[in-house]
C-alpha cells in the first residue's frame, strides 16, 4: 500500500474515484464534471489530494481543503472527502489516509483538522471517534443553498 500526494498528472484516476465518491453521496455519475472540478482544483491549488495505491491501483482519496480559524489566527483544514474503494474497505486504508493527511496538517502549522459526515454513516463516526476527533456539541452547523 503507498499513500502519495496527488497532482494533475492523477487527474483521470483520481476522477473515476471521485465519481464514485459522489455516487456513494447519492448524486448521479458525471465523470467529465469530476475531473473538471478536480482540474480546477489541481490547476488552482485548491486543495490537497492524498491517493492511495495496492499493486498500482488506485484504491482510495482524501481530500483537505484550506481554511482559517479567526480566533486562533492558525490555519485550519478541512477534511471534505474519504473514499475507498468498496472491495478495499476494511483494510485500514482510510486510517492511512487520514493519518497522511493529519500529517500534513500538523507540518502546515495547522490548529485543526475538520470534518463531517452524514448522520447515517456509522462507520465514518467510528473512525472518526476511533482517531480522536470530537463531535462538535457546543456548535450548530447551518448552510444557505444558493442554488
Amino acid at each position: 500500500m503507498e499513500i502519495f500526494l496527488a497532482n494533475i498528472n492523477h487527474l483521470e484516476s483520481v476522477s473515476v474515484l471521485f465519481d464514485r465518491y459522489r455516487i456513494f453521496y447519492n448524486q448521479a455519475s458525471n465523470l467529465e464534471a469530476a475531473k473538471k472540478f478536480l482540474k480546477e482544483r489541481f490547476e488552482n491549488n485548491d486543495s490537497v489530494v492524498f491517493a492511495a495505491t495496492d499493486n498500482g491501483e488506485l484504491v482510495g482519496f482524501t481530500q483537505l481543503y484550506p481554511s482559517f480559524s479567526s480566533v486562533s489566527m492558525k490555519r485550519v483544514w478541512i477534511l471534505n472527502d474519504l473514499y475507498v474503494e468498496e472491495s478495499y474497505r476494511r483494510r485500514g486504508i482510510a486510517k492511512l489516509l487520514m493519518s497522511v493527511a493529519e500529517e500534513y496538517a500538523k507540518q502546515s502549522g495547522a490548529v485543526r483538522v475538520i470534518l463531517s459526515t452524514q448522520i447515517s454513516n456509522i462507520t465514518a463516526q467510528k473512525l472518526y471517534e476511533a482517531r480522536d476527533y470530537i463531535k462538535n456539541e457546543e456548535f450548530y452547523n447551518y448552510a444557505l443553498p444558493l442554488q
